[in-house]
């Protein structure tokens, strides 16, 4: 009872030596109409240089106008007697400039004048905003037979590789290691990371995403707890039944490609393995991976906007 005592007698006293605040807000903050890179820089760019606006944001003028509509009924604050909220477009230019370059909060709080906590806060609101007005429009599964088919008819046409519904892998995005976590994030390349599994079609257009599973795991053992491995293995992805190769009469089952990481299956095939390969072999191998390529150029567009 008397360590209880001295315990709450502590907690008192921590609390009648608080300093009061003395700012409410940074007198730097309130000029952020006037220096602040969001309404000083960005107009500037939009007015004179183009092609500068979409190296500062990875995003045309236009389509940063669009973004700002689709996100302002998720991010929009009321107005209060006291202050005035950040604007929508503020969030968003903030969040976009942090993700196109990785430029920390700290950093960013004196370019855009927005505290540092404030920042913290928002950049995940706005990226859960952009996922919600985004998601059907940009990242969209087939899902009916006709779709997979057109999804095939398109590596054929562009890849010389038939009956393949899209292209399998994973990418490895660096993090800070997590407290507490060990080696579980650690993975072969000597950094920490989340895995961003993907299947991409002909055209480097992702039409499935998993992200956020562990670096230390396998491609195959992450790929096979995705929610479109248990689809296709419970039969419920409607995958195209078996049609026969351009000039051929056997039916041959519509599959996904994917390298060695990845167990092999009547719906997903992989290259050759083995060095002594046949000529018509090395053809197949030759042509899958060419095929397969476009996951990773996906990977490539996407690291590099």
């Amino acid at each position: 009872m008397e360590k209880d005592g001295q315990q709450e007698k502590k907690k008192t006293q921590a609390v009648t030596r608080r300093k009061p605040r003395t700012v409410w807000v940074r007198n730097r903050l309130l000029r952020r109409n006037i220096f602040g890179q969001y309404h000083q820089l960005l107009t500037e760019l939009h007015r004179e240089d183009p092609q500068g606006y979409k190296n500062f944001l990875r995003i045309t003028p236009a389509l940063f106008h669009e973004m700002v509509e689709k996100v302002t009924p998720q991010l929009e604050k009321k107005r209060t007697f006291m202050r005035e909220p950040c604007e929508v477009g503020l969030k968003l230019a903030t969040t976009l400039r942090h993700l196109a370059t990785g430029d920390s909060y700290v950093s960013l709080q004196y370019s855009f004048r927005v505290e540092e906590s404030t920042i913290c806060r928002f950049v995940p609101e706005v990226c859960k905003a952009i996922v919600q007005a985004y998601k059907r429009e940009v990242l969209k599964c087939p899902k009916t037979v006709e779709e997979w088919k057109e999804v095939a008819k398109n590596f054929s046409s562009r890849w010389n590789y038939h009956n393949c519904l899209g292209a399998i892998d994973g990418k490895h995005v660096a993090i800070k290691k997590p407290a507490n976590a060990g080696s579980v994030y650690f993975n072969y390349k000597d950094f920490h990371s989340v895995v961003l599994m993907a299947v991409v079609d002909a055209h480097y257009k992702f039409m499935y995403v998993d992200v956020g599973a562990e670096g230390g795991a396998s491609d195959g053992g992450i790929w096979k707890a995705c929610t479109l491995h248990q689809a296709i293995e419970d039969g419920r992805a409607c995958i195209p039944a078996p049609h026969p190769l351009p000039n051929d009469d056997r039916p041959m089952p519509y599959h996904f490609i994917a390298d060695d990481a990845f167990a092999l299956r009547t719906w997903l095939i992989k290259p050759f393995s083995h060095r002594s390969q046949e000529k018509r072999e090395m053809l197949f191998s030759y042509r899958l991976s060419r095929a397969r390529r476009v996951v990773e150029n996906a990977f490539g567009i996407l690291a590099h906007r």
